[in-house]
């Protein structure tokens, strides 16, 4: 499984902790190689949608970590900013370019991802040729601050989700923590998404570690 970061905004004064972060997750990369299912997103937020210079500064330094650490970089929200930094994809939201426009800047081998909250998402995810398929909130989440997002649809929720986004593969996205992201591999999620679980550690690093191994035991049990 690929250990991936997505690159959203970011303060200009953060980006050296920003890099950090980085750095440190994708440590466990080089620890772990063969093991992670765990997708790190992380990011912090400006507030201020379309800083794509600072997008783009921000999104070649991941990659210059990425790279270094044979992880890939998706780059959220901004298909141009993608390509620009030569990234390995992007994640689109619901309000984003739509995944054919995304493609045809990007290009065929590109990743291309997209978050959905319902049945109708997922259907229309599906039949737009995504390579994946965001499904959330499943939990209640410290990361979207006043960004209006649905009720969480629990683990029955996602269950739901990954039989429903057949054959693609479900990352979970929202709250999930190390506490229970086992329960969300048990669901039949591909992957998790985790920012605030990550960034907010003391130690990141180890977070990564510990969140990667709970996943992998989910799927065995």
């Amino acid at each position: 499984e690929a250990f991936a970061l997505a690159v959203e905004h970011f303060n200009a004064g953060r980006l050296q902790a920003t890099e950090n972060i980085c750095r440190q997750i994708l440590a466990v990369v080089s620890d772990h190689p063969d093991s992670l299912n765990l997708l790190g997103i992380v990011y912090a937020q400006s507030g201020a949608h379309g800083r794509a210079a600072e997008h783009f500064r921000l999104a070649v330094a991941a990659g210059t970590l990425c790279r270094t650490r044979g992880a890939l970089l998706l780059v959220n929200d901004r298909p141009d900013v993608a390509r620009a930094a030569g990234a390995d994809g992007v994640h689109l939201g619901q309000e984003d370019l739509p995944v054919k426009a995304a493609r045809e800047i990007l290009g065929g081998d590109a990743i291309i991802g997209v978050s959905t909250h319902s049945d109708a998402e997922i259907d229309a995810a599906v039949r737009s040729g995504v390579d994946y398929v965001g499904f959330g909130p499943i939990f209640a989440t410290r990361s979207k601050g006043a960004s209006p997002l649905p009720t969480p649809h629990g683990i029955g929720g996602l269950r739901r989700a990954v039989e429903r986004a057949r054959p693609l593969p479900v990352v979970a996205i929202g709250g999930i923590t190390a506490a229970r992201i086992a329960e969300v591999a048990g669901a039949g999620a591909a992957c998790a998404a985790a920012i605030a679980e990550l960034c907010a550690a003391p130690d990141p690093a180890a977070r990564a570690r510990e969140m990667s191994e709970a996943f992998r035991g989910g799927h065995r049990a």
